[in-house]
């Protein structure tokens, strides 16, 4: 028994310095999850167009601001208020479908809502040109 514990903190620590060695600022969530939960909250309040403005750019480019108000105002307002929102899973990416390839976030919360209580919401920060965290994807299911 005590080799099989020995041998998973072995296998554990192996795992930590690999992802160490594939760079801690390629792995730091912390900004991308700050820009999500930044953008969130122009969403959560129905400010639907201030957050396309601080839509990462390949966002903007892929829907007019009337498209994505119309569409966000279909999709979120028969949902009712967010009530609760906790993360579910965060993981880096290079690739997204429909976008370029470039650095990603593709974070997943576990949303509840005042009319809908269990809702998993999907929000991709992407890093831009001039390294800062935008969001450049986002749904609801």
């Amino acid at each position: 028994m005590k080799l099989l514990k020995a041998l998973a903190a072995l296998a554990l620590a192996a795992a930590i310095m690999a992802l160490s060695a594939l760079g801690a600022e390629e792995l730091d969530a912390a900004p991308a999850m700050a820009a999500a939960q930044a953008w969130l909250i122009h969403v959560d309040a129905g400010d639907y167009a201030r957050s396309w403005d601080e839509g990462a750019a390949h966002f903007r480019e892929s829907i007019s601001k009337v498209q994505w108000q119309t569409t966000l105002d279909s999709a979120r307002t028969p949902l009712g208020v967010m009530i609760a929102r906790k993360i579910r899973s965060a993981a880096y990416a290079r690739t997204h479908p429909g976008a370029p390839v470039g650095e990603y976030f593709v974070i997943e919360f576990d949303t509840r809502f005042a009319n809908r209580p269990r809702a998993i919401e999907t929000v991709t920060p992407m890093r831009e040109a001039d390294g800062s965290w935008k969001v450049a994807d986002y749904s609801i299911r």
